[in-house]
C-alpha cells in the first residue's frame, strides 16, 4: 500500500502536517504502508492542482487547497483560501467519507490535524508534542518577540530556515520521515540541516540590510521591493524587528520561477491590523491567511506584480 501525501512545500508547517499525518496513520488505520512525499507550491493566477500528482494507492493532501480529484482519500487545511476553484467549497461540504477536514481558524495545519485524529480516530500525538509546540508558535507568529524570529536561535526556527529556502526535492521528504521519531534538536544539528545552513544563515544577515537600505516606513507600513536584487523568499518578521510600530509589511520580489507579493501584519500588534489580508490577495489569484498572505506570478509579470504592490501599498495606507 502506497500513500502519497503532498504538503505545502517548502513551509515548516506543511512538512510538520506531513509527518504528524504519516504517524497517525501508521499507528491507527493501518501499519503495512510505504509513504512517498511531494511540495505542492502556489501557482500564478490561483491554478488547479496537477491531476497528475494522484499518484498513490491513497493521496492525503495537508496544509494546502482543495482538489475535486476523486482520487484525493485525505485532505487537512486551515486557510481561508482553501477553496479556490469554482465548485471546491460545495464539493467538500458534500463528501461523506469523513476523511476531510478544513477550519481555517486554526493557527497551524499541524495542531489542528493532530487535534482530529486525536478526537475522530483515538490517535494519541503526545509523543511529537514538541513539534505540534513549534509548528503552532511558527506558523501562528506566536513568538514572544521579533527579534527571537529573527535571531534563529532554537533548532524548530533552524530546520524552518532549511526547508523555507531548499530547493532540494529530496531535503523536505528525509525531514518528514525524521520528524515522526527524532527531536528538532536531533535534526537541526545533523548534516541534513547543518550543512545547508550555515550559507543560509549568512544570506539572512544579507537579507536584514538589504530590509534596512530598501525599506519605506509610511502611515504604519513598511514597504519594500527586492526584485532587482533576486530575492523572493526571507524570513517575514525581519521587518517588524526593525519597525515594531508598524501595523503591515507589503513586500514584492523575484526568483527565478516567479515574481511574488507578500502581505503581512503585525503580530505583536493583533489590534491594529484593519484590513483581511487573504481577501486582498484573492482578488490577484493569491490567498493565505487573514493575516499573512501572498500571490505568485510568472517570472515575466513582474510588471504586473509591481502593479499590484502599488495597488496593495495605497490601499493598507489609506
Amino acid at each position: 500500500m502506497n500513500v502519497q501525501v503532498l504538503f505545502h512545500d517548502n513551509c515548516f508547517d506543511g512538512a510538520a502536517s506531513a509527518a504528524v499525518f504519516s504517524r497517525f496513520y501508521r499507528e491507527r488505520i493501518r501499519a503495512d504502508v510505504r509513504f512517498s512525499y511531494r511540495g505542492l507550491s502556489h501557482q500564478a493566477g490561483g491554478a488547479a492542482i496537477d491531476p497528475a500528482v494522484f499518484t498513490g494507492d491513497e493521496n492525503a493532501i495537508v496544509d494546502f487547497r482543495y482538489s475535486q480529484d476523486a482520487r484525493l482519500t485525505w485532505w487537512f487545511d486551515h486557510h481561508v483560501s482553501a477553496f479556490q476553484q469554482p465548485g471546491d467549497e460545495a464539493h467538500f461540504r458534500a463528501d461523506t467519507g469523513g476523511r476531510k477536514f478544513h477550519d481555517a481558524h486554526r493557527k497551524s495545519c499541524t495542531v489542528y490535524l493532530a487535534d482530529v485524529a486525536r478526537e475522530r480516530f483515538g490517535w494519541d500525538p503526545s509523543p511529537l508534542k514538541d513539534l505540534l509546540h513549534w509548528a503552532e508558535i511558527i506558523d501562528g507568529a506566536l513568538f514572544p518577540t521579533p527579534q527571537m524570529a529573527v535571531a534563529l536561535e532554537e533548532p524548530a526556527l533552524r530546520i524552518m530556515t532549511v526547508l523555507e529556502a531548499t530547493k532540494d526535492a529530496a531535503l523536505i521528504p528525509q525531514v518528514i520521515e525524521r520528524m515522526q521519531t527524532e527531536s528538532l534538536a536531533s535534526i537541526a544539528a545533523s548534516p541534513l540541516i547543518a550543512g545547508p545552513l550555515a550559507p543560509l544563515l549568512e544570506r539572512h544577515q544579507r537579507h536584514i540590510e538589504l530590509v534596512r537600505a530598501r525599506a519605506r516606513y509610511e502611515r504604519g507600513v513598511v514597504s519594500f521591493d527586492l526584485a532587482d536584487d533576486g530575492v523572493d523568499s526571507l524570513n517575514k518578521f525581519i521587518a517588524y524587528a526593525l519597525y515594531p510600530e508598524a501595523r503591515y509589511t507589503l513586500w514584492v520580489g523575484q526568483g527565478p520561477s516567479r515574481a511574488k507579493v507578500s502581505l503581512g501584519s503585525n503580530p505583536w500588534r493583533p489590534e491594529a491590523r484593519t484590513h483581511d489580508l487573504a481577501a486582498i490577495a484573492s482578488r490577484y489569484g493569491g490567498g493565505g491567511h487573514p493575516v499573512v498572505s501572498a500571490i505568485s506570478f510568472k517570472p515575466a509579470e513582474l510588471p504586473r506584480a509591481r502593479a499590484a504592490f502599488q495597488e496593495i501599498l495605497s490601499e493598507l495606507s489609506a
